[in-house]
């Protein structure tokens, strides 16, 4: 990997990644004081469900979601959401808030007996449904963005959301490979 290559996928001191195009998302706030980020939870999302491209999410994440462009999007009236990284199909990564910060993405959840999952994790999402399956490029840039998470952050586990909130969430969903992802994050591909 030649110098400029690594420096964009080494954070900077805000917890910006370079290799992401940047999104700021009003919906973050601090970490507690003296937290680290000790997980990586792995959500998928398409707006409206089962629709890919197109700028839904993005707006979704920056409070800018027009709610009358589709029927669905009448149901996320007043929601405040947001992620840190956000993948889409063909592998584009956008980052909406820094690592460093808490972004909005775990709701009601726990981990090994903890609470509130937004204080010590990092949320990526992947373009996607539980029933369709993740694309190669979507793999290959988690994978990546997991290793340039661990090399700033102690994190000791990679969930899914449904892991940190059963019954209530589902996402990735059982098409998410998870041996292949665990793969390519070993290997460095």
């Amino acid at each position: 990997m030649s110098r400029r290559a690594a420096r964009a996928w080494s954070f900077d001191a805000q917890g910006r990644l370079p290799a992401a195009r940047f999104l700021a998302s009003p919906n973050h706030d601090e970490r507690p004081a003296g937290e680290p980020v000790t997980l990586l939870v792995v959500h998928a999302i398409s707006l409206p469900p089962g629709r890919f491209a197109g700028n839904a999410v993005a707006d979704l994440f920056t409070n800018r979601l027009d709610l009358s462009a589709h029927p669905y999007f009448a149901g996320l009236a007043g929601l405040r959401v947001s992620a840190h990284f956000f993948v889409r199909r063909r592998g584009e990564l956008i980052q909406f808030v820094p690592a460093s910060k808490r972004a909005w993405h775990a709701g009601i959840s726990s981990w090994k007996g903890r609470a509130r999952c937004n204080d010590f994790s990092v949320g990526v999402e992947l373009e996607g449904t539980d029933e369709t399956p993740f694309t190669a490029a979507q793999y290959r840039v988690l994978a990546r963005l997991t290793r340039a998470l661990q090399g700033v952050y102690p994190i000791g586990d990679v969930v899914g959301h449904a892991d940190i909130a059963p019954g209530r969430k589902s996402d990735p969903g059982p098409c998410f490979d998870w041996t292949r992802y665990r793969a390519l994050v070993t290997q460095g591909a």
